[in-house]
């Protein structure tokens, strides 16, 4: 409250100040000085100082003059008078902020009055920068102050259009404007490219105040369409945190370009209300249906992704406009898999078998074999010498694991396309019985890599499309291969030699041996031909071999393993050992000190025939307490008569199932147990009061040898047999056609080339095909229709009558 001179005296360049001149003994301005008292922390925020000037009596200025006591206030920047409010105008604390803001803002927020000054502006701003159009009833209410204050935040970012005309409303779109109520648009000018064409506009659809003003432009501001390649359940983008849902629209790599189309054509529809993600489930292991195509993500913790069918985009945006939607849409989904349920129970030809199920659910799917041939009689022995290396899928049409393994052959082959040397191909045994008699397959599928046309080798691993790509690979390379340099040796240590495989992570075997040590080398050069396409495995045969293995503390014969790209080097002396010696060590030397448990690596584990000392854990165990713990019990002595493991449910969600089956109740995580399922099937629970120590774990297991100790519970010693006994197909087609004897007239390998050669149907694979009944009673066979096309999941349907008919 300074004097008149001081006040002046103390302006600062460019600051702005709101300053009120009053003199004492003024009754009637205590209300206004109230309110313009209680705007001065608002205004400061904004760096504008609130000054109450004390006029001295006998001062007659401009500002002290008694003409204008009690009737203005006045809005300077440094010395420059920018405005003069009456008092009347500034009449709370929300008229105040908003006038004064308003003022100083003059030229970034323009006021309009006509459609027309608005269409001009608009012309400016596209392809530029984006508008932010509001309306309010009168200037000085609290809309208006919201507006100016986000202009003072925003205002360098976007254009603020300001009106207090009512007509606009219903220009702007309008139909039935309520003109007592604020409004916003928030106008997308910069991406607007025809110049005939308004901007797009999205609306604030609550009420005008800072927080949703901000709201509204942080929204604004995201994305249109978010590309996910990672599971939904980690994904937060601005509409999660700002309390709005997310919806994915699962997309694929054939049909992306339309899907990318329908999701922003969604993104636009729901801008403001949801966010919009494009989530390509190539790319991420989804375990739903394979028919959804929308899912819906909460910002309500703990609520899990809803997965749905939908049929159009319009039920998309009903979707999250009413949340009702989304219960009314699982219920009908429910009560529709209960159908299809009735309907498979109700089919004779459809087993009780989840893999069954699987086909089943996707076989209108067409497989991409672009990057497969299909071989026949005629072209099999002749594709088979044309490349370096061919992978040969043999499998059956009608049977489900083979149209399951199918998917995943496809994936393989698109995957190594290009691949040098490799041809991918397959061979319906159900229309070429002759080819698979001949090279002796005798269940499906299988599949084999064949030498140049001549010597195979068979893939006896996991059906994966990892563990596949892994196999063809490797069986690529010479195994073992042969090392001619010091260089070499080395490179091939650190997984840089041969470069085909360098992006390929296995453990290295290098066998190191002296022209003295023939014996040794045959019986290594033997187990690499065994162990092809598993292990990766090299030789190293020359005159400075000793050297290589003095740098690693041995003597040849010697075996180097290299682990995680030569980080570490273990070197073993050979002894004189037989091949399936070798074998068997080489396969134990490969098996981690402390394993992770998985479906796919379980059974390695289970042919040591020893107790299983495991973990089991809610997560990673690189994040657990007790991981060094259990590393040194699995390195420890006693580590020889069991197999310390963990097991990771969130990874492995079997692991539910195995304790259900241990225990009544679910126990706590994480939980050590003692299994011996080769010997009584005893499971022993780690005391839950003990921590997890070496000490303990080894104090523990001391009880258990002792018989000190009481089993938690003891499995049934039932075998574990397929639910039905095995067909053998080839023997039901003799029996039913006794004059076309297919498989038993000939022992293995001796089989003739061509023994349908004489019926007229098998001429070519590309040959015209029959219909259904024509070709059945042609052929006499049952299901001829499909033999030597291109397998679809879709004509399963047809082949399920064989099962009957056999």
């Amino acid at each position: 409250e300074p004097s008149p001179q001081r006040y002046f005296s103390s302006l600062e360049a460019g600051r702005a100040s709101l300053a009120y001149f009053s003199h004492s003994g003024s009754p009637g301005a205590q209300p206004f000085l109230e309110q313009i008292e209680s705007s001065a922390e608002a205004l400061q925020d904004y760096g504008i100082s609130v000054v109450k000037v004390n006029c001295p009596k006998e001062d007659v200025s401009r500002y002290c003059g008694k003409e204008n006591a009690l009737r203005k206030a006045y809005l300077f920047r440094g010395h420059m008078l920018i405005r003069e409010f009456p008092t009347d105008a500034l009449f709370d604390v929300d008229s105040i902020v908003a006038s004064v803001l308003f003022a100083l803002l003059f030229n970034e927020v323009k006021y309009i009055e006509t459609l027309t000054d608005l269409q001009n502006i608009e012309q400016v701003l596209k392809g530029k920068s984006n508008m932010v159009f509001a309306y309010v009833p009168a200037t000085g209410t609290a809309e208006h102050r919201a507006v100016m204050e986000a202009a003072f935040v925003y205002g360098t970012v976007h254009q603020f259009v300001l009106t207090t005309e009512a007509a606009l409303l219903k220009a702007t779109g309008s139909d039935d404007p309520d003109v007592s109520s604020a409004w916003l648009l928030f106008c997308h000018c910069q991406k607007a490219t025809d110049p005939a064409q308004p901007c797009r506009r999205t609306p604030l659809g609550q009420p005008l105040t800072l927080l949703n003003i901000h709201r509204h432009l942080k929204l604004m501001g995201a994305p249109l369409v978010t590309e996910v390649a990672e599971d939904p359940e980690k994904v937060s983008t601005v509409h999660l945190q700002l309390g709005l849902p997310l919806v994915f629209i699962l997309s694929q790599k054939e049909t992306y370009e339309a899907d990318r189309r329908t999701a922003e054509f969604v993104a636009w529809k729901l801008l403001g209300k949801a966010g919009v993600a494009l989530l390509a489930r190539d790319l991420v292991d989804l375990n739903v249906l394979h028919r959804s195509n929308v899912a819906l993500k909460t910002p309500d913790e703990g609520m899990p992704i809803q997965y749905l069918v939908l049929e159009d985009t319009d039920e998309v945006i009903t979707l999250v406009e009413d949340k009702n939607k989304v219960k009314q849409i699982q219920e009908e989904e429910e009560e529709e898999e209960e159908d299809e349920a009735e309907k498979e129970n109700n089919n004779q030809d459809i087993q009780d078998d989840q893999v069954v199920e699987a086909v089943s659910r996707d076989k209108k799917r067409e497989l991409p074999l672009e990057q497969i041939l299909v071989l026949t009689e005629e072209n099999f022995h002749s594709s088979l010498s044309s490349a370096a290396r061919t992978v040969v899928l043999f499998y059956a049409s009608w049977e489900a694991v083979s149209l399951a393994v199918l998917r995943s052959y496809t994936e393989v082959a698109d995957r190594l396309k290009g691949t040098p040397g490799v041809l991918f191909s397959l061979v319906n045994c159900w229309d070429w019985p002759g080819i698979c008699s001949q090279e002796n397959v005798t269940q499906f599928p299988t599949i084999r890599i064949y030498k140049e046309g001549k010597q195979s080798v068979l893939y006896d691993g996991m059906w994966g499309t990892e563990e596949m790509s892994s196999f063809i690979m490797l069986s690529r390379v010479s195994c073992p291969l042969k090392l001619a340099t010091m260089d070499e040796a080395e490179g091939y240590l650190r997984g840089e030699f041969p470069s085909e495989l360098s992006p390929y992570t296995h453990t290295s075997l290098l066998g190191v041996f002296s022209t003295a040590t023939s014996e040794a080398r045959k019986a290594f050069e033997e187990a690499g031909n065994i162990l092809s396409g598993h292990v990766r495995m090299g030789m190293y045969l020359e005159d400075d071999s000793m050297a290589l293995s003095q740098k690693y503390s041995v003597s040849p014969p010697a075996l180097l393993l290299a682990q995680s790209r030569a980080q570490s080097v273990e070197g073993i002396t050979l002894a004189k050992q037989s091949t399936q010696d070798l074998v068997q060590m080489i396969r134990h030397e490969l098996l981690d000190i402390f394993p992770e448990i998985t479906v796919q690596n379980l059974p390695q584990y289970l042919q040591l025939r020893k107790p299983f000392l495991i973990l089991f854990s809610a997560g990673d165990i690189s994040q657990m307490e007790n991981k060094e713990e259990m590393l040194k019990v699995a390195k420890g002595r006693a580590q020889k008569t069991f197999v310390a493991s963990w097991l990771n449910l969130k990874k492995t969600p079997v692991g539910h199932g195995i304790l259900r089956t241990y225990f009544a109740t679910m126990p706590s995580l994480p939980v050590l147990l003692w299994v011996n399922l080769h010997a009584g099937g005893q499971v022993f629970k780690f005391p839950s009061e003990q921590s997890i120590t070496e000490v303990n774990i080894l104090s523990w297991l001391e009880k258990l040898r002792a018989g000190l100790e009481t089993p938690s519970s003891t499995l049934s010693e039932e075998d574990w047999k397929p639910p039905l006994p095995a067909y053998d197909f080839l023997q039901m087609m003799d029996t039913a056609m006794p004059e076309l004897p297919l498989h038993n007239a000939h022992p293995p390998g001796n089989t003739p080339a061509q023994p349908l050669a004489e019926i007229p149907e098998r001429d070519t694979a590309t040959q015209e095909e029959p219909s259904q009944d024509t070709a059945a009673e042609k052929v006499g066979i049952p299901g001829r229709d499909l033999r030597g096309t291109a397998p679809r999941l879709a004509a399963r349907d047809k082949q399920g009558k064989r099962h009957s008919e056999l």
